[in-house]
């Protein structure tokens, strides 16, 4: 799987200068490396050097959009984390989104504040702590594994690509198997307090993905309808 070469790499692909210049005072000043590219081969450009842990990205880019920007990306790279920033609010453009593997979502206008927490919560995947030790960092179930510590999953040793969404999302659902998860519990555990603007379609989108990588035990990820997800407790 390809690693980001820094976990405080964040790569800003916008083209409109104001906003571009906003993003990076405001992510330099949270402690971020920031690389600032204008348009999508730049920003590819850009991504391919700089192996970031992140990528926040116009959807409305001149020439290539950001939505061919993200496909290219998910064709080479599943481990980086994609965040769009668009001014456009149809659903359908969040959806499509997600879709293509995008993490999360930020329309225009948008608070800076949000979106680093937003970044933080989504790069906030590091070993389950208790009571202040290191809990095992490897859950198991059936042909299911996952190691929490080296963000890595596995259905019969075959290595699952995941972004970290969905890696948040099957950790979730891993640890407390045959145990329904809502919607609204999902969004809450998976992006935390940052949750307000990410809507129950959103976690179907994501969801949709990580069964996609599952092969044959995607079915042990079970839609409660009308309630939402549970990993069933099952040998494959």
């Amino acid at each position: 799987m390809p690693v980001a070469s820094g976990s405080d790499t964040i790569v800003v692909v916008e083209d409109d200068p104001s906003i571009a210049g906003l993003l990076e005072l405001n992510l330099r000043r949270a402690g971020y490396v920031v690389h600032v590219a204008a348009d999508g081969e730049g920003g590819l450009d850009v991504i391919r050097a700089r192996r970031p842990a992140v990528v926040i990205l116009d959807i409305g880019l001149p020439g290539m959009d950001g939505l061919e920007v993200c496909r290219r990306i998910r064709a080479s790279d599943e481990a980086v984390a994609v965040i769009f920033l668009t001014a456009r609010r149809e659903e359908i453009d969040r959806i499509l989104g997600l879709e293509l593997g995008a993490d999360d979502y930020v329309t225009k206008p948008f608070s800076p504040r949000e979106l680093v927490l937003r970044i933080k919560a989504i790069l906030n995947r590091g070993a389950v702590q208790e009571g202040g030790k290191e809990k095992s960092s490897v859950l198991e179930q059936g042909c299911l594994k996952m190691d929490t510590n080296a963000f890595r999953a596995w259905v019969s040793d075959v290595e699952m690509q995941l972004t970290p969404i969905e890696f948040k999302i099957l950790h979730t659902l891993l640890k407390v198997p045959n145990t329904v998860k809502t919607r609204e519990q999902l969004l809450y555990d998976v992006w935390e307090d940052t949750a307000t603007e990410v809507l129950d379609r959103t976690v179907d989108a994501h969801v949709k993905r990580l069964r996609s990588k599952m092969g044959k035990a995607r079915d042990m990820i079970e839609t409660v309808r009308g309630i939402g997800y549970r990993l069933e407790e099952r040998t494959l």
